[in-house]
C-alpha cells in the first residue's frame, strides 16, 4: 500500500476527505483561476509567446504538479522569472512569436520537466543547494527590475527593437517615449494599477486582477481603443516616408534571402561532415560565418529604418472625393479636413504590404485568441536546438524548483504538512513534461497564487484540479471576450506582480549573517542587471563566487587558541581577550581535515611553535574535525613527528568516532599514543598541567582553575598531581 501511495501521492488526499473539504477546494480553485487566467496571458507575452499560450500552460501543469507533488496548496503555472528566462533562452534561436519560437518553447518545457523528473527519481533534490540564498536574492531582485522595466513599452504605447543589453533597450524606450507617448494606453495601464492596488487594500478576497481586466476590457470595447486602418502606400503624402517604406522592404527581403542562403550552406557543411570532406566543410563553414556577419550588418541597417518609420507621426485627412490621405503630423493643407488623430505604422520584422499598410491611432490589444483546447501531441525533437537549450533548461529547472520548494515549505509551516523535495521535483517534472504535450512552455510554483489558494481554504490538490478545469472552460467558451484586453493592462498586471519579488531586506539579512554573503548578493544583483538579457551570466557569477568562498573557507578553516573564561569554560582567546598559558597551547581546528587544508594545519602549528617561546605541550582540540582523509592523516602524522622532534609534546582531545577509526586503521593512534588522546579538553589539561608547569615560573596561569575545579569524571589521583 505504501508503494502505491508513493507512486500516486494524490490518493492520500482522500483519507478523511468530506464535502466540507470539497467545498473549500472548489472555492479556492476557482479563486486561483480568476487570478491565473489574466496573469498567465501576461506572463506568456513576457516569454515572447502569443498570450493564449499562457492559458495552454495553465490547465495541465497545475493538475499534474498537484497530483504527483507533495504539497497540497502549491499552485503551479506560468511565473514571471521562469517566463523571462525562457525568453532569454529562446530569443537567440528564433524570432519571438514565430512558429519556430513556439516549437522551441514547448521543447524547452519538455527538457526542463525531464531534468527535474530525473533529479527527483535519483533523489538529487539537494543539487539546488548550489544556488545559495544570497545568489537567489540578488538574482530575483534584479530579475524583478528587468521584468518591470521590460513592460514600459507596452505601458507607454511605444515600440522599440531590443538591444544587446537591457539598459540600451531602456534608453531606446525613453527616446521613443519622449518623441511620442500614447496617452490613452498609459491611462489604461495606470487605471489597472489603481484598481488592483485599491481593491488589494480593501480586501485580499476580492479578485482585483479580474476586476481590473473586466473594467478595462469594457472601456476598450466601448471607446474603440484599438482603432486601426489600412492604407495603400500611395495614400501616404510624404515622399520621404514612401521611400523609407520601400527601402525597409528591400532590406528585409535581402535579409530573408541571405538567411535562406545561410541555411543552404549549413546543410552543405553537414553533408560534407557526414561524407568526411574536410575541405568542403571548412569552406562552407567559412561562408556561413561571412554571411552571418553580413546579415548582422544588414539587420542593423533595417533596424535604423524601422526606428525611423516608428518615429513617423501622421494625420488622416480626406480630399474632395472622400479619399483618405495621410500627411505628416502638422503638415495637413488648409483645404483638407483632418480628424486630428495621430497615426503610426504597425511594424514588425516582416515585409510591409504596400497595398495594405496597417496604421494605428489607438492602443494595442490582445486580439484574436483561438477557441478550444490545443491538440495534444509530442513536441518536435531537434537535437541541435536541444544542445543550444540545455544550459538554459538546467538553470530554469533548478530555479523553477527552488521557487516551488521554497513556497511549498512556507505553506507547510502553516499547515503542518511534510514536504518531500524529491517528490516535489517529480511533480514539477511531470507538470512540465505533460504541459509540453499540451503546448505549454516552462512552469513553476507561484507564490502569490499559492498564498491565495491557502487563504481561500484549499485542503488538498483538488483545488488545482478545479483551477485547471476553470481554464479549460475559459478556453472553450470565453476567449472572444478577451479580444479587447489592452496590452498595457497586461503590463500593469506583470509590474504589480513582480513588486513582490523585490526584497531589499534580503541584502541586509545576508550581510548581517556574513559580510561576504551580502557582497555576493549585491554582486550577483549588479551583474544580472549589467548582463541582461543574458541572465544566466549573472547567476553563474553568483554561483562561482559562492563556490570560491566555500573553497577558501574549506582550505583555511577557523583555527583558534583557547583559554579559560570567567564562566569557567574554554573560549577563543582573540574574541574574548583572554590570557593564554605560557606552556600549554590549546588549539581548536574547526572543519574536516582533508587534502585541501592539510597543509594549513601544519602551518598553524608551526606558527605557534615559533611565536610561543616557552611552549612545552600542544593540545589539538579535535571536536571540530568531523572527517579526515589520507592527506589529512599524513599531515597530522608529520605534525606530531615534527613537534615532538622539536622537544614539545602533543596530544589530541575529543576525537570524533569517524576520525578515531581512521587513526586506528592507519596506526597513527599508536604513534600518537593512547595516553595522549583524551576524551575532553579539560581532561587533557588536567593530565598534562603538572608536568608542563614543573620548574616553570608562570604566575597566575589561566588554566590552573581547571585543576582546582574538578568535575565528577576526574580521579582524585589526577587532582593530587595537578595540585
Amino acid at each position: 500500500m505504501n508503494k502505491i501511495l508513493n507512486l500516486l501521492p494524490f490518493l492520500k488526499w482522500f483519507q478523511g476527505y468530506n464535502t466540507q473539504h470539497l467545498k473549500g477546494d472548489l472555492v479556492s480553485g476557482l479563486t486561483v483561476a480568476l487570478v491565473l487566467i489574466p496573469q498567465s496571458m501576461a506572463y506568456a507575452q513576457l516569454a515572447g509567446l502569443p498570450s493564449y499560450y499562457g492559458l495552454y500552460a495553465s490547465f495541465l501543469p497545475p493538475v499534474a504538479a498537484a497530483l504527483f507533488g507533495s504539497s497540497r496548496q502549491l499552485a503551479t503555472g506560468p511565473v514571471a522569472v521562469v517566463s523571462l528566462l525562457a525568453a532569454v533562452a529562446l530569443e537567440p534561436l528564433a524570432t519571438a512569436g514565430s512558429t519556430a519560437y513556439i516549437s522551441y518553447a514547448i521543447l524547452l518545457a519538455l527538457m526542463v520537466g525531464g531534468f527535474q523528473f530525473l533529479l527527483g527519481i535519483l533523489k538529487l533534490g539537494l543539487v539546488v543547494n548550489f544556488l545559495s540564498h544570497p545568489v537567489i536574492n540578488g538574482f530575483t531582485n534584479a530579475a524583478a527590475i528587468i521584468i518591470a522595466t521590460a513592460q514600459l513599452p507596452k505601458l507607454l504605447g511605444v515600440h522599440v527593437d531590443k538591444a544587446q543589453r537591457h539598459y540600451e533597450t531602456l534608453f531606446r524606450v525613453v527616446q521613443a517615449a519622449v518623441h511620442y507617448t500614447h496617452w490613452p494606453t498609459l491611462a489604461m495601464g495606470v487605471s489597472a494599477f489603481i484598481i488592483m492596488y485599491g481593491l488589494k487594500r480593501v480586501s485580499l478576497k476580492i479578485p482585483n486582477i479580474l476586476v481590473a481586466v473586466v473594467i478595462t476590457v469594457f472601456l476598450s470595447w466601448a471607446f474603440d481603443f484599438e482603432h486601426n486602418k489600412t492604407a495603400d502606400i500611395n495614400n501616404i503624402a510624404s515622399e520621404d516616408t514612401r521611400h523609407l517604406i520601400l527601402e525597409f522592404n528591400d532590406g528585409t527581403k535581402t535579409i530573408l534571402q541571405m538567411m535562406d542562403e545561410r541555411s543552404l550552406l549549413n546543410k552543405q557543411a553537414d553533408k560534407a561532415k557526414k561524407e568526411d570532406k574536410a575541405v568542403d566543410r571548412i569552406n562552407a563553414q567559412r561562408d556561413v560565418q561571412i554571411l552571418s556577419h553580413l546579415i548582422i550588418e544588414k539587420q542593423e541597417q533595417v533596424r535604423i529604418l524601422r526606428q525611423k518609420l516608428r518615429f513617423v507621426l501622421l494625420e488622416d485627412a480626406t480630399d474632395q472625393n472622400g479619399k483618405p490621405i495621410f500627411f505628416l503630423k502638422g503638415m495637413v493643407p488648409e483645404d483638407k479636413k483632418s480628424d486630428r488623430r495621430t497615426w503610426r505604422f504597425h511594424l514588425g520584422n516582416s515585409l510591409l504590404d504596400v497595398n495594405a499598410l496597417t496604421l494605428k491611432s489607438g492602443g494595442e490589444v490582445i486580439g484574436f485568441i483561438p477557441g478550444g483546447l490545443p491538440p495534444i501531441s509530442f513536441p518536435v525533437i531537434n537535437f541541435s536546438i536541444m544542445t543550444d537549450l540545455f544550459p538554459s533548461a538546467v538553470i530554469i529547472a533548478l530555479l523553477g524548483f527552488m521557487e516551488a520548494i521554497s513556497i511549498a515549505k512556507a505553506l507547510a509551516a502553516k499547515t503542518g504538512q511534510r514536504i518531500d523535495p524529491n517528490q516535489e521535483l517529480i511533480g514539477q517534472g511531470i507538470a512540465n513534461m505533460v504541459g509540453a504535450l499540451g503546448k505549454s512552455y516552462p512552469c513553476a510554483g507561484s507564490f502569490s497564487r499559492s498564498a491565495i489558494n491557502l487563504q481561500a481554504g484549499a485542503v488538498s490538490g483538488m483545488s488545482s484540479v478545479f483551477t485547471g478545469m476553470a481554464v479549460v472552460v475559459t478556453l472553450v467558451f470565453f476567449t472572444p471576450f478577451l479580444y479587447n484586453l489592452p496590452q498595457s493592462v497586461l503590463a500593469a498586471i506583470i509590474m504589480m506582480a513582480v513588486t513582490g519579488l523585490i526584497n531589499v531586506k534580503g541584502f541586509i539579512h545576508a550581510w548581517r549573517a556574513q559580510w561576504y554573503d551580502g557582497l555576493i548578493s549585491v554582486i550577483c544583483f549588479a551583474c544580472t542587471l549589467a548582463f541582461a538579457p543574458h541572465l544566466d551570466k549573472g547567476i553563474m557569477v553568483g554561483v562561482g563566487l559562492s563556490l570560491c568562498v566555500f573553497l577558501y573557507k574549506s582550505m583555511r578553516p577557523k583555527v583558534v587558541d583557547l583559554s579559560l573564561g570567567l564562566d569557567m569554560a574554554l573560549h577563543d582567546v582573540a574574541s574574548f581577550g583572554l590570557k593564554e598559558c605560557e606552556y600549554i597551547a590549546v588549539v581548536r581546528f574547526d572543519g574536516p581535515l582533508f587534502f585541501a587544508n592539510a597543509g594549513y594545519l601544519e602551518d598553524q602549528i608551526r606558527h605557534r611553535r615559533k611565536t610561543k617561546k616557552n611552549l612545552r605541550h600542544i593540545i589539538i582540540a579535535s571536536e571540530g574535525i568531523n572527517d579526515i582523509d589520507a592527506s589529512g592523516q599524513e599531515s597530522l602524522s608529520l605534525t606530531v613527528d615534527r613537534v615532538r622532534s622539536a622537544g614539545i609534546d602533543i596530544s589530541l582531545s575529543a576525537v570524533n568516532e569517524t576520525v578515531m577509526k581512521v587513526l586506528k586503521r592507519t596506526h597513527l593512534y599508536a604513534r600518537i599514543g593512547a595516553d595522549h588522546i583524551y576524551p575532553s579538553m579539560k581532561r587533557a589539561i588536567r593530565a598534562i598541567y603538572y608536568k608542563t608547569h614543573q620548574g616553570g615560573k608562570e604566575k597566575n596561569c589561566p588554566l590552573a582553575e581547571i585543576c582546582t575545579t574538578p568535575d565528577n569524571r576526574q580521579s582524585s589521583k589526577e587532582l593530587k598531581k595537578c595540585l
